[in-house]
């Protein structure tokens, strides 16, 4: 009882204070005044001290020890490990402080057995540290997982609390790179110990790792019981121009962007959204390649399996438009089918260069079905045989012989198209533009924008086509060739074109023969310039004509062969007499004969306008220098 009485004091002293943040040591029993105790209570008293001194020896500075919370204060608690004294430790050592309470068990590493102040300086941290060091040291070398929570960011990636402090590169962090890392922090993950350091406590973590070992598991599964129309779940990884990246549980699956939808899209991100879950089927794999091809539409029934019962041929539907091309636009009947109405199809009359003339994206618009290809999925469509078909009536409209002014629209290498209607044309080929000249380009004989009076040689109403003629408006004048020229007459003509062969010379009705060039002297010929120009006017021989081929041959060299044979005052009286000459050249003709011959006999040229005496005279002169 004196042992109790005399302690009664020390349990009454007051609190210390927060500023103070320890609390008070209790008296040692040696403080305890001996002189007041018998020897019976000295010797209890010395075999107390021997205990506490025993309880010493199993205590050690560095020791990590378990003890029990007995008070808690406001920002202290008083943690009792057996010792002679209680230690203190601060509630920010510990991760939920709100939750810390009396009789709390919790593991303290001994720092200092007793300080100035009589008390043991203890840390729960360090404590910490130290046993989970020696836990992830073992699961490193059992190459287990660790869970951590990453904290923030640090210099080349993150702080991760695993029990204490570990590094997680950024590289580490996910199987591909990513842009946010920021979406990181604050999350609990598994983790793989890649590096543990003993001498500098360092640890390195990997994510990483972790995703790619589930993902090989997952893809081994997977592989093991994948087949064609199987139905998988995944989630959509990446979108590209040409489709999206499924992940469906280790692989990647490829969702081609055709066969996301039955209708028309432009690009996957109108379907699909990344980290969107989906449900898709196998189309097709190979697991050697680890390759899988995925699709979503082939989820809801194809609406093609009955659209030539929905949509047959010569019906009209409403569609609307959902795109364009150069050669035709692209109605949507409904989700999934579609039909193309060809630029060809799209006016009677109209010569439509490109859709936009006719119709514009989202308008909605009345077409006939021409073509129904349901293998294909293709779809045939017409607007124009929505209207009548202005050429049903054309051959009424037009008989053949019709006279009908037009406006040359245009000009191509075979002819010209002259618009007789708004929107209806003819083609005047270059063969029907003259009966004498020989057209080698419509613009010889037309220009774009000229009115032009034509006639109708011919409708074909089935293959929308109008012949034209322009020559067809006069007579044609080879019908007369026969009768107004014979073989063997000779005729002034005006040489019209020069080439490697030959001359073309005009007549006097416009109908063109060729001299040839062995036609042209009776000396070797290199080149027809040689002899003629274009525009010089000659007198030549018709050698040949032949209506049917509408060819007539000419010679330069048999006119002035015969002129040298002949005697001039003969030549003279011959072509006095010679009717066909007279009929063909007239008098004048003949005057420039003797006129020429005189000419090539003396070497002096004959002036352009002779009398005729001064023609005779010629002549007497020409038979003297003979004699």
């Amino acid at each position: 009882m004196a042992f109790e009485e005399k302690h009664e004091p020390a349990r009454t002293e007051p609190e210390p204070t927060a500023e103070a943040r320890r609390v008070a040591p209790r008296h040692r029993i040696s403080s305890v005044q001996s002189e007041d105790l018998s020897d019976a209570d000295l010797d209890k008293i010395e075999d107390m001290s021997q205990i506490y001194e025993q309880t010493l020896k199993d205590f050690e500075e560095g020791e990590v020890v378990k003890g029990s919370i007995v008070s808690v204060g406001p920002d202290y608690v008083l943690v009792d490990i057996g010792y002679k004294s209680e230690g203190t430790i601060h509630l920010s050592e510990f991760s939920e402080p709100d939750q810390v309470k009396v009789g709390d068990e919790v593991d303290v590493l001994i720092e200092i057995a007793e300080d100035q102040d009589g008390m043991i300086v203890l840390s729960k941290t360090k404590a910490d540290k130290i046993k989970n060091w020696a836990k992830i040291q073992k699961l490193f070398e059992d190459n287990q997982l660790v869970e951590g929570k990453i904290v923030r960011k640090v210099k080349g990636g993150f702080k991760v609390d695993i029990g204490l402090d570990a590094f997680l590169p950024a590289s580490q962090i996910a199987r591909r790179p990513v842009g946010d890392l920021d979406q990181y922090l604050g999350k609990v993950y598994k983790f793989r110990i890649i590096k543990l350091t003993k001498r500098r406590r360092n640890v390195v973590l990997s994510r990483k790792q972790v995703l790619e070992e589930a993902r090989s598991e997952d893809k081994a599964r997977l592989l093991g019981t994948l087949e064609i129309g199987k139905e998988l779940e995944g989630v959509v990884k990446n979108i590209t121009d040409f489709g999206a990246f499924i992940d469906v549980g280790g692989i990647d699956g490829l969702l081609h962007i055709t066969d996301m939808s039955w209708g028309r899209i432009k690009h996957p991100s109108e379907v699909l959204s990344v980290g969107e879950k989906v449900r898709v089927k196998v189309l097709n794999f190979n697991k050697e390649d680890e390759k899988i091809s995925l699709g979503l539409k082939q989820m809801t029934p194809n609406p093609w399996s009955h659209v030539e019962e929905k949509y047959p041929i010569g019906a009209a539907v409403r569609g609307r438009v959902v795109s364009m091309t150069d050669y035709g636009a692209f109605v949507q009947l409904e989700e999934g089918v579609e039909g193309m109405v060809h630029i060809s199809e799209m006016s009677w009359t109209k010569r439509v260069r490109h859709p936009s003339e006719i119709v514009h994206i989202g308008q909605e618009i009345d077409v006939k079905l021409l073509n129904v290809d349901a293998k294909n999925e293709k779809i045939s469509l017409g607007i124009k045989q929505i209207g009548e078909n202005p050429w049903v009536r054309m051959k009424e409209k037009y008989p053949t012989g019709t006279i009908v002014k037009g406006l040359v629209r245009n000009l191509t290498d075979y002819g010209a198209f002259i618009q007789i209607e708004e929107g209806i044309d003819g083609l005047l080929h270059i063969s029907d533009m003259s009966w004498t000249k020989k057209v080698n380009h419509p613009s010889e004989v037309l220009k774009k924008g000229d009115e032009v009076e034509v006639q109708v040689l011919n409708v074909d109403s089935q293959h929308e086509r109008i012949s034209l003629g322009l020559k067809q408006l006069e007579a044609d004048p080879w019908r007369e060739v026969g009768k107004r020229y014979r073989a063997g007459d000779y005729v002034e003509t005006s040489i019209s074109k020069l080439v490697s062969f030959g001359a073309f010379a005009r007549l006097d009705n416009g109908i063109e023969g060729l001299i040839h060039i062995s036609e042209l002297s009776k000396d070797r010929v290199a080149k027809p310039e040689e002899v003629v120009h274009p525009g010089e006017k000659v007198v030549v021989k018709i050698i040949s004509i032949d209506p049917s081929t509408r060819k007539i041959g000419l010679s330069l060299k048999q006119y002035k062969e015969e002129l040298e044979k002949a005697d001039t005052a003969e030549y003279q009286n011959n072509v006095a007499s010679n009717v066909s000459i007279g009929e063909v050249a007239g008098e004048e003709l003949s005057a420039k004969i003797a006129e020429a011959a005189e000419a090539e006999e003396t070497g002096v040229a004959a002036p352009e306008e002779e009398t005729d005496a001064t023609a005779a005279e010629a002549e007497e002169t020409e038979v003297r220098e003979g004699d």
